[in-house]
């Protein structure tokens, strides 16, 4: 890997890691701008328990090294949740300063994936080689 993509994935990563964390945490205190935001979706705001979980359990799980199937279900997840978002605000015809923060974290996931390290994925012809 050169020394610029690790340079890309490590920015890209810390980035994500901040801002899904951030937005946990916020979610989980149930912050009223964020009671606010989920109410005008239209979702029910036990949801942000579940989306503030995930998201700090997704950080932990990109962040730590090893386990890389697992690191492809956070950033799976990590971008379902991004897409659903911006699709959200989209399909309501919010601002377009609503869309800047999901399309940003949505580009993150996708340079964090993109430019992860070899051992943080998953080796794609050990799959292969087993049937």
């Amino acid at each position: 890997m050169s020394k610029r993509n690790k340079v890309v994935y490590w920015i890209a990563t810390a980035l994500l890691s901040l801002g899904m964390l951030n937005v946990g945490i916020v979610q989980l205190i149930k912050l009223d701008v964020e009671v606010e935001t989920m109410t005008i979706l239209g979702y029910p705001h036990y949801l942000m328990i579940v989306l503030g979980v995930s998201k700090i359990l997704g950080v932990i799980a990109i962040l730590v090294p090893k386990f890389p199937l697992i690191k492809e279900w956070a950033y799976a997840g990590f971008f379902f949740t991004v897409a659903g978002a911006l699709i959200s605000h989209l399909i309501l015809g919010q601002p377009v300063d609503s869309l800047i923060l999901p399309f940003l974290f949505l580009i993150l996931t996708a340079a964090s994936w993109y430019f992860r390290p070899a051992d943080r994925k998953i080796a794609s012809n050990r799959f292969l080689t087993s049937y």
